[in-house]
């Protein structure tokens, strides 16, 4: 039998170190991004309780389409989407995380049920348009805008099939009170997220 070289043994053990330090990362980086996720859960579910009524319209002005649109453009469009989708799931199986610290089923199929079934797919739309622009300042309000508009569109169709209400209508009621507020959204989203990536550097 051949003997083995000092130097193939040495560097045999450096490739052992080298990929034990690997595997010992793997589960740090995990963790991160778990907690990063269950942070944007977190976030979203206070947001939602400064919750501003309105006489004119059964859908209140809420602070938690930022925070939906944020996960998308912060964690990526993959983390993002399953940081909102966790949130909507807590809220539909009981816990208090809705405006009001209201919840369960009966609020998704409320007039406000539009609005919160498309959070996930408005996180995936921001992280995805925000990553495919670049990740800058405009791409993020870009980005932010179109997911928050994706929510109100999401809403006011339900909010019209819901009560029976032609379209225009709808959008009177659950469009047109809080375009502003989604427009000053998208420039806080832009401020607060500078350059962004997604927490493992995937569009998905």
């Amino acid at each position: 039998m051949a003997p083995v070289s000092r130097g193939g043994s040495v560097q045999s053990k450096v490739l052992a170190s080298a990929d034990i330090g690997r595997k010992a990362e793997y589960p740090a980086a995990s963790l991160v991004r778990v907690a990063r996720v269950l942070a944007f859960v977190c976030c979203t579910a206070v947001a939602a309780q400064f919750a501003v009524p309105l006489p004119f319209t059964p859908v209140p002005i809420t602070m938690q389409t930022l925070f939906v649109v944020l996960a998308g453009i912060t964690l990526g469009a993959r983390d993002g989407c399953c940081a909102v989708l966790g949130y909507v799931a807590l809220g539909f199986a009981g816990a208090p995380v809705f405006a009001g610290f209201s919840c369960g089923p009966a609020v998704l199929f409320g007039p406000t049920g539009g609005y919160i079934v498309s959070f996930p797919a408005a996180a995936l739309v921001s992280g995805y348009i925000s990553r495919r622009l670049g990740g800058g300042r405009s791409a993020v309000f870009v980005a932010s805008l179109c997911g928050l508009s994706l929510i109100l569109l999401s809403g006011a169709s339900y909010l019209a099939l819901l009560a029976g209400l032609p379209f225009s209508r709808a959008a009177s009621m659950g469009i047109l009170p809080f375009a502003a507020g989604e427009l000053v959204k998208g420039i806080v989203a832009s401020g607060l997220s500078g350059r962004t990536t997604s927490a493992d550097g995937a569009t998905f």
